[in-house]
């Protein structure tokens, strides 16, 4: 078979079934975050409850089959085509829910999810991000500096928003800080890739790798915090999905060496496909925060504290 047929043959289908993986291992996560007790934001705890918590042991493996099925789709398929695959996975969130809790999904969260996921893809698909000339790395660690100062203001900001605003909307503020966590969490890896001079034992002294070490537990700790903060997930998944990929584009911009396409029509639609998908987390947020019930929240527990202990065993 010649590439464009593996390319839908191969890369496709194991596009779909890794954003699936994905999906899955979020949702569990979702639930798992509700049956164990409620910890303050940044608390390690959490994830030591967490830990003893057999979906959430479930839901690390399927994250590891997404993970392995994503390698095997770029083997296959350009990474513009399973980018926007893979963002397919809050849709297979709220497939996995509505299954989970034998309901239909909601209107207006769907019709949110479809404004980021539609407009992410176009603007993925407009913006064609590839490799330039020039820096392939961060070189020196002063040299990521503003990036390192922008993540940590930009946290700061939402951990402060997330604890003074009202409950309702608290798990946004959280997975924008997730976002932002694992968008600079993947530059990081590339950064690596790019500067893998030096075979496997370079590794160890590249500054990336201890940021990465550094970095990793608090994206998984935020992410955990903003799955608990809110009783619907694909909201929080939604923000996540769509912030990831874009601060990463953005990190491989200003500082790898990438670029993407600048004529006026792409730009005209990268800036369109922008405001759909910011219309989206809008209707998304108030959605998560208005007062309706909505089908696909996880269930509250009898007490009504909107988190319960996991029963023994």
């Amino acid at each position: 078979m010649n590439g464009a047929t593996l390319t839908f043959v191969i890369g496709v289908p194991t596009a779909l079934m890794s954003a699936a993986s994905f999906a899955a291992s979020g949702f569990l996560q979702h639930r798992a975050t509700h049956e164990v007790p409620a910890r303050a934001t940044g608390s390690p705890r959490l994830l030591l409850d967490l830990l003893g918590h057999p979906l959430w042991r479930w839901s690390i493996g399927l994250a590891i089959l997404g993970f392995a099925l994503q390698v095997i789709a770029l083997r296959y398929a350009p990474l513009i085509l399973v980018q926007p695959l893979l963002v397919t996975g809050v849709l297979w969130f709220v497939v996995f829910a509505a299954a989970s809790y034998r309901v239909r999904p909601d209107r207006t969260l769907v019709t949110g999810i479809l404004l980021c996921l539609s407009g992410l893809s176009a603007f993925l698909v407009l913006a064609h991000p590839s490799r330039a000339s020039g820096r392939r790395g961060f070189g020196g660690l002063w040299s990521a500096l503003p990036l390192a100062l922008g993540l940590a203001v930009t946290v700061a900001i939402c951990l402060t928003l997330a604890a003074t605003v009202a409950r309702r909307w608290r798990a946004l503020p959280l997975s924008l800080a997730t976002g932002v966590c694992y968008g600079v969490t993947a530059s990081l890896v590339r950064s690596l890739q790019n500067d893998a001079g030096g075979g496997p034992a370079g590794v160890f002294a590249r500054w990336q790798l201890y940021a990465l070490i550094l970095l990793g537990p608090v994206g998984v700790l935020l992410n955990q915090n903003s799955y608990q903060a809110g009783r619907i997930g694909a909201p929080a998944l939604t923000v996540i999905t769509v912030t990831d990929p874009l601060v990463s584009l953005a990190a491989g911009v200003v500082w790898l060496g990438e670029s993407i396409r600048t004529g006026v029509w792409y730009v005209t639609g990268e800036a369109l496909a922008l405001f759909a998908v910011t219309g989206g987390v809008l209707l998304l947020a108030w959605r998560a925060s208005s007062g309706r019930v909505n089908p696909l929240a996880v269930p509250a527990p009898p007490d009504g504290r909107g988190v319960q202990r996991r029963a023994a065993g």
